[in-house]
């Protein structure tokens, strides 16, 4: 029976990964997945599904924790976009000089990555590069800059990217370590590409459109709230590791309890105006808005990495890649490059499952270089990350264009960025 699911598995990696051709949405792919995997497994139990059903139960707990964080986290964000509380930040950036520019957007989406998370970041800066770079060509290039900077800032902090939470949540890495581990290799694989781009970047930026009306609602008028909406909801994402720490309790409580606070400002802020007006500012109405189907993606994946857990095959996958390499850091280096043909979701769900916290403890060398490469390595090809697949809808950037062009680029970051993190961990961490 386990060869039926690692082959009902691998069926659905495929369909997840040729999403498109298929004309299949990669939510419904994972569910089955998840599903089939399970069913299997109960049905090779022999007669004890009790115990299949305690599993089950165990490994969607510990889903559910990372389901209700990334809820609460894609609402917040979608509360603050309501107000364009985000533009606050992203309408300062006036000047005309397209390297200056290069360089400053890419370090705005490298530090707004790490406080949001790499997806939301690309939404946002691909819709201010849309004002600032009339001229198509010179955007894609900028385009293909913001996936590598947010996938490199979502690397270092345990809320800016899923595979980091995930990591965060399942208690591999902690919070003050990962982000003093992993902001230098992270700013090194930016760093790579920016450089390499001041000395070939060439073209225009085109005739720029009037900025003034970005933080105004349809009808000309600013927007109330934004500011406090902006700083409420910022700081409330910075809490969650600080009450983490404190309390010790999961993060998806810290962040249930931001989301509780900015849902009762946002209703404070108009609170005499009509239902219909208010309902696209309220926690409500950014709920209906958040990507629902993602959520139910990774419950999909996580539920069918959990059943190859439970039967042991992924415990047996790590003994053959060990014998295989032997060497550990090989091992993840190359799990970072497949991150750039699947999505690093499961690879990072399925490295946990293939090497536990009794084998390596929290902090080690394999979980934060696990969360450097499987964040950054999808930056190599544009369907590598959620980033890359949401710009590459946005700005209508073709797969072989991206190859071309940003591959190489974003493959030069990546073993930057490795091999400063593998340096300074031989030299002053003893690994």
């Amino acid at each position: 029976m386990e060869i039926a699911v690692i082959i009902v598995f691998v069926v659905g990696y495929i369909a997840i990964a040729m999403e498109h051709p298929i004309k299949i949405n990669k939510t419904a792919s994972a569910l089955l997945t998840g599903v089939f995997c399970w069913t299997l497994h109960a049905l090779s139990s022999h007669g004890a599904p009790g115990s299949v059903t305690a599993e089950l139960s165990h490994h969607l707990a510990s889903v559910s924790e990372i389901l209700f964080f990334l809820m609460g986290a894609m609402t917040i964000v979608e509360l603050v976009d309501a107000y364009q509380g985000f533009r606050l930040i992203t309408d300062r950036i006036n000047t005309t000089n397209p390297k200056i520019l290069l360089w400053l957007i890419c370090f705005v989406t490298f530090f707004l990555s790490a406080i949001l998370d790499n997806l939301t970041t690309s939404i946002v800066m691909i819709s201010l590069i849309r004002k600032l770079i009339p001229n198509k060509e010179t955007r894609m290039f900028f385009a293909g800059m913001i996936i590598i900077a947010a996938n490199a800032g979502g690397a270092w902090t345990p809320i800016g990217d899923v595979t980091t939470t995930m990591l965060w949540i399942g208690g591999q890495i902690s919070t003050v370590n990962i982000m003093k581990v992993l902001f230098v290799p992270s700013i090194v694989c930016i760093l790579v590409p920016l450089v390499f781009l001041s000395f070939t970047l060439k073209g225009e930026l085109g005739v720029r459109q009037n900025t003034a009306h970005m933080h105004t609602d349809d009808h000309g008028e600013k927007v109330k709230g934004s500011t406090t909406m902006l700083m409420l909801g910022v700081g409330a994402l910075i809490f969650v590791p600080i009450f983490k720490t404190i309390t010790h309790l999961p993060p998806y409580i810290g962040m249930l309890m931001g989301l509780g606070i900015l849902w009762v400002v946002s209703e404070l802020i108009n609170p005499h105006a009509d239902e219909a007006a208010r309902k696209p500012f309220t926690a409500a109405g950014a709920l209906s808005r958040i990507d629902s189907s993602s959520v139910l993606f990774f419950l999909g994946i996580l539920l069918a990495v959990g059943a190859l857990e439970s039967m042991h095959i992924l415990t047996h996958f790590a003994e053959i890649l060990s014998s295989t390499f032997g060497d550990n850091r090989i091992i993840v280096t190359l799990i970072g490059l497949l991150s750039a043909v699947v999505d690093n979701v499961p690879l990072v769900a399925a490295s946990m499952g293939m090497y536990s916290l009794e084998m390596y403890p929290m902090d080690h060398l394999i979980w934060e270089y696990l969360a450097y490469c499987a964040g950054t390595g999808g930056s190599i090809l544009i369907i590598g990350s959620a980033a890359g697949v949401a710009v590459m809808g946005m700005e209508k950037i073709d797969f072989i264009w991206y190859l071309k062009k940003i591959s190489l680029l974003a493959m030069l970051g990546y073993f930057a960025g490795a091999a400063c993190y593998l340096a300074i961990e031989h030299f002053f961490m003893g690994y």
